[in-house]
This record gives structure tokens, sequence and C-alpha cells, in this order.
């Protein structure tokens, strides 16, 4: 497989994963916190995925594959990012979303972490 097909797969298994990681992310924590779940938060959930994860994986690519920058720094940072881009728009246009940055970060580390055990397990 050529590096670009290497790349659109990885875009498009990604995308998949966390847009099923964090839905399910969002679902449970309504379910948890006996909160109704609004469907325009839902929206917003694949909304922001859809807008933060085609962007954090090809940056990761791009600059693991074209610099000797450490991988893990460049995923924190990478990371990072999209947690403070989705809680801006948790923030501004979210309707239940108490403390959106917070909740971001959560949802990201949860979808990070499991992301890196399938790739352990199927690896």
């Amino acid at each position: 497989m050529s590096i670009g097909g290497a790349i659109l797969s990885s875009l498009a298994i990604s995308l998949i994963l966390t847009l099923v990681l964090e839905s399910g992310f969002y679902l449970l924590t309504v379910k948890l916190f006996k909160n109704r779940c609004n469907l325009k938060d839902f929206f917003l959930v694949l909304l922001v995925n859809l807008l933060t994860n085609p962007a954090v994986v090809l940056s990761y690519w791009l600059v693991v594959l074209y610099t000797g920058f450490n991988i893990i720094f460049v995923l924190f940072l990478l990371e990072a990012v999209a947690v403070l881009t989705e809680g801006y728009c948790f923030k501004k246009y979210g309707i239940s979303f108490l403390r959106p940055y917070i909740y971001s970060l959560c949802v990201n580390t949860f979808s990070v972490s499991a992301g890196f055990l399938i790739q352990l397990i199927f690896n």
C-alpha cells in the first residue's frame, strides 16, 4: 500500500472509531448524569469530530513523516488543540455542556486511550 493509501486508510478508520467512541461517550454521560439526551448536542459532538479528527490525524502523519519530532509530543500537542477547539464549540453552541472544556478533555482522553488499546490488540 502506498503512503497516500495508508494515510487515507488511517483517516477513515480514525474518524469512524472516533465518531463511534465519542458519540457513545456522550450517550453514556447523559445516562450516568440522568440528563435528557439533547439531539442538538449529540449532533454537535459528531460535527466537532468531523472538524477536528481529520485535521489532527493528517497533521500527525505529516509531522511524523516529514520531521524528526517526538511522536508523543506531537500527539499531545495536536490533542490539546483538539480539546481546546472542541471545548470552544461545546461552550459556544452546546446546550447541556456544563463544563465544556472538562468534557472535551475527558472525551478526548477516553477516545485516544481506546484508540491505543485497539491498536495494541490488533497490531
